[in-house]
């Protein structure tokens, strides 16, 4: 392909504003959605992922919602392959998009070759893999969970070389291809991006997230993550291990109070947009923009329209 595709960018970290600007936005400018979040890919979990409202997605055509069922699992990889498919497919059709969304690996992996060397740390798999190497049998164990993902890497890799076997396991499950096959992927040049990110006040954004935390609550979590796992949804699936869902299930279990519940969820989301913020400033061409200025929605639209 000759012609190189504009492909524009929201991002920044959980509860930062990029949802309402998006909206807003792409309605006037007749752009089309592309969400860029791992768990609104979910079919059945709205509340707990924020998942645009019907009243948004019927003001703008939104895309990539909705794209499996909670008890799949969904990598990287899967998540590049839909996105670049959808590109194309509404760029025949004279649409231009919008990626909006705050998980910075699906980013990172749209404008950045995706070799082995790009693939970041996941530093609690980390901790979990050295974890279970150190207990009883634990060379054994990690051996195991490197040959469900990886039977080549594991053969060649000696047992007691558990650095480079903890981090086949990384990329392998971090991306949903085996480490020994991890493709080589060169720079889109048929992309050109534009990316602007909200970047609130650290008070700002706590306050944010605390507030929409108990949006959430009011909305009906707890019942939303009841439905789930009536529905047969395990609790050690990929989907919950999201935030605002693997704390659900203590209180439905009456370990908790709806009130600890949700105290935790804030917390690990404060923790979670730090950890955000961190990993977008690994990924080169993105302007910040604080949401709470008076400017902020010109400027945003000045970055993505330059």
């Amino acid at each position: 392909m000759s012609e190189k595709i504009i492909c524009r960018v929201i991002t920044g970290p959980t509860a930062s504003g990029k949802s309402e600007i998006a909206v807003r936005m792409a309605e006037e400018e007749g752009w089309e959605i592309l969400c860029m979040d791992s768990m609104q890919i979910y079919r059945g979990m709205d509340i707990g992922t924020a998942k645009p409202t019907r009243e948004e997605q019927n003001r703008v055509p939104h895309h990539l919602l909705d794209l499996c069922d909670p008890r799949e699992s969904y990598s990287v990889s899967h998540y590049i392959e839909d996105a670049e498919r959808k590109i194309l497919e509404l760029h025949e059709k004279g649409r231009h998009v919008l990626f909006v969304g705050g998980t910075g690996l699906y980013l990172q992996g749209l404008v950045t070759p995706m070799g082995m060397g790009s693939i970041p740390a996941r530093e609690e798999l980390r901790e979990e893999l050295r974890t279970i190497a150190e207990g009883p049998d634990g060379r054994q164990l990690l051996d195991e969970r490197l040959r469900k993902s990886d039977p080549e890497t594991a053969d060649r890799l000696p047992l007691n070389d558990l650095r480079r076997r903890i981090r086949a396991i990384e990329v392998s499950e971090t991306t949903g291809i085996p480490f020994s096959h991890q493709p080589q992927r060169q720079g889109q040049n048929s992309f050109i991006w534009r990316i602007a990110a909200t970047a609130p006040e650290r008070s700002c954004l706590y306050e944010r997230i605390n507030l929409r935390v108990s949006r959430m609550m009011e909305a009906g979590l707890e019942q939303e993550v009841r439905r789930l796992l009536d529905s047969g949804v395990p609790e050690d699936a990929q989907s919950m291990s999201a935030i605002g869902y693997k704390e659900m299930i203590p209180l439905i279990y009456g370990e908790v109070t709806a009130e600890e519940a949700a105290e935790e969820i804030r917390l690990r989301s404060r923790h979670y947009a730090k950890r955000q913020m961190t990993f977008l400033r690994r990924i080169e061409g993105i302007r910040y923009v604080d949401p709470e200025s008076g400017g902020a929605y010109q400027e945003i639209r000045s970055i993505l329209a330059s």
